[in-house]
């Protein structure tokens, strides 16, 4: 190749890559905004308009978190010059020394260079009339301006546990969900956390210029580069805020939890767990955390969903049904109490009543040896070993939904536990135990546990006669859309006709003439026909637990209810009357007994629940 052609060739190589030179920062600097834009950003302040947050309805229109505005003091530290820190104080209606403290935090060498331009809150939820006054001399403050924002407000006393709080989001939170930045804030327990996509919205941001001495100037663009915020978007629960309420006050002074159920349509009506958080410490739960944390009744632990009880005698229901499939029991099958369940030289006591029963009577009387009669033939029925059938009873108990989360759309909800032939294994070796080693399972003691949402759950099956819908809180409404696994039926392994022979018994359990045996009679209320069955599941750390779950009225019902009361002895005792009252009231609307309704709210059952 010859020196000339050589040349040529360096010569257009040189003319091309040129031109792609210059056409790159023809297109950087003339055509392209957004560098022009990047190079500017330390000459631009970027405000965030934070978009109202998203309302809470109950089923029936009414709000359960609504908004209302608050406002922060902001404050950019690049920004600040030399001010009157006792004027500002003053303004604030705080001490110097606080104001101090937060600018000396921000003055090290290492914070000016992490914050750089950026604007920081400095007090959160100011006052209005605090804020108005330090709008009438920001002008004394340079790198200081106030903010208006929204702030939870709940109009409706129900569901604090329920709702959960909103708090702004810490670095742990920032770096699990990077879209959101210091001074955000987010939904953190409760229905606030589960929907909190649906709630936020989207933020917003004005633009402005910064001049030579970093004070705010004119709109950039005029305007036109604001992005407006976008406000959430509204959802209705499955909620009924009176109902809430009105179970909230039936369990004041008491440990435990109450929980209703739309049978039809599996919707929760009310879940209530005590002691639970006001819903007044919500809107600014974190002056109240300390007070929240330390309290020995731990009301942020919401037992509806996350407490692992024994079932006590509602379980009996449980293995009533299982016999029936099984075909180990029959309604007319009688079977002996003398007070108790007599195996070798131990007894699982009862209380005195008449003597043989059949199915009916047992479930009314809530007949302890009867149940360890059927447990034992459910177990030992001569066909397979003690462990293949105690396994075969551990899947119809688990398609009951024990044992494991339903699937709701509550947070934190936990599964409870039910032992597996394998756990007894371990324990007493393999073929080494039979069914009098775990009788107590037959009458929901030993080692099951559940939560009370379970026992709603599974009243709710009795009442449809055969299958559930898995418990959910979120309705369908305009801007959400539940999941279809929320409409479908969940039957269980057991034959649907055995259901409506186990009803007859919770009936009598609850409508039975006084004196005739029936367990449940304080629950009786007139034209409801409302159907229970009561449990007292035993405590080694106190007083029994007082259970009850029920249903009304007995055809095409309306609720399911579960009340689990911490050391409220028998199932009568507390739980019983407790439930029955709100029922009434979702049905009724009020109550035709006073003096009942007097005595569980004065009720004051702290003294025996021990402090954790």
């Amino acid at each position: 190749m010859t020196d000339s052609k050589r040349h040529i060739r360096m010569l257009v190589g040189l003319v091309i890559a040129f031109g792609i030179l210059a056409g790159r920062l023809f297109y950087i600097q003339i055509v392209d905004e957004g560098y022009k834009t990047d190079a500017m950003n330390n000459s631009m302040v970027h405000i965030p308009l934070y978009p109202q947050r998203g309302i809470i309805y109950d089923r029936n229109g009414n709000i359960l978190a609504g908004n209302k505005t608050c406002y922060d003091l902001l404050c950019t530290p690049a920004a600040v010059e030399a001010f009157d820190t006792v004027g500002l104080a003053r303004v604030l209606g705080m001490e110097p020394d606080v104001i101090k403290e937060k600018m000396a935090a921000w003055s090290t060498r290492s914070a000016r260079r992490k914050i750089g331009f950026r604007t920081l809150v400095m007090f959160s939820k100011l006052p209005a009339e605090t804020y108005l006054r330090f709008e009438e001399v920001a002008y004394r403050f340079p790198g200081f301006r106030g903010q208006a924002r929204s702030q939870r407000d709940y109009p409706f006393n129900a569901g604090g546990n329920l709702l959960g709080y909103v708090s702004e989001v810490d670095p742990p939170y920032i770096k699990a969900h990077p879209e959101y930045k210091s001074g955000d804030y987010a939904g953190k327990t409760g229905i606030e956390a589960t929907c909190e996509e649906i709630l936020r919205g989207e933020k917003g941001e004005e633009i402005y210029y910064r001049d030579s001495r970093n004070r705010i100037g004119a709109h950039y663009k005029d305007g036109e580069a604001d992005k407006p915020a976008v406000p959430g978007k509204d959802i209705t629960t499955t909620i009924d805020a009176d109902l809430q309420h009105y179970g909230q006050n039936l369990m004041k002074n008491k440990v435990g939890s109450l929980v209703a159920i739309e049978p039809a349509t599996g919707e929760i009506l009310t879940l209530v767990s005590s002691p639970g958080i006001d819903v007044d410490y919500l809107a600014d739960i974190g002056s109240h955390y300390k007070e929240i944390a330390s309290n020995p009744y731990k009301p942020m632990f919401n037992r509806a969903v996350q407490a692992s009880y024994p079932p006590g005698s509602v379980f009996k229901l449980v293995n009533c049904l299982i016999g029936l499939q099984e075909g180990v029991l029959q309604p007319w099958m009688k079977y002996p109490c003398t007070k108790g369940y007599h195996f070798g030289k131990n007894t699982l006591g009862c209380h005195v009543h008449r003597s043989p029963l059949d199915m009916e009577e047992a479930i009314m009387m809530s007949c302890n040896a009867y149940f360890c009669y059927v447990f034992k033939n459910v177990l030992e029925n001569g066909k397979e070993s003690v462990s293949e059938a105690f396994t075969r009873w551990d899947e119809y108990v688990a398609a009951f939904g024990f044992g494991s989360r339903l699937g709701s759309d509550f947070p934190s909800e936990l599964g409870g536990f039910i032992p597996k032939a394998s756990y007894y294994d371990r324990f007493y070796g393999k073929n080494a135990w039979k069914a009098h080693t775990i009788i107590s399972l037959s009458i929901g003691q030993g080692e099951i546990g559940c939560t009370p949402l379970h026992l709603a759950n599974f009243c709710a099956t009795i009442a449809n006669r055969g299958f559930y819908y898995t418990p959910h809180i979120v309705k369908d409404s305009e801007n959400v859309r539940i999941e279809d696994k929320y409409r479908e039926r969940h039957y269980t392994k057991v034959d649907t006709a055995h259901f409506a022979q186990i009803v007859p018994g919770m009936y009598r359990a609850v409508n039975a003439p006084w004196g005739a045996g029936g367990t449940a009679a304080i629950a009786a209320v007139s034209g409801l026909d409302i159907c229970g069955k009561t449990g007292t599941a035993q405590n080694p750390h106190g007083d029994d637990h007082s259970v009850f779950i029920c249903f009304a009225p007995k055809d095409h019902p309306k609720i399911a209810v579960a009340a689990y009361i911490e050391n409220g002895g028998f199932g009568a005792t507390w739980a019983a009357p407790i439930a029955s009252l709100l029922v009434e009231r979702y049905l009724c609307g009020q109550t035709q007994r006073p003096w009942l309704e007097q005595r569980i709210l004065e009720g004051n059952l702290l003294d025996k629940v021990p402090a954790k």
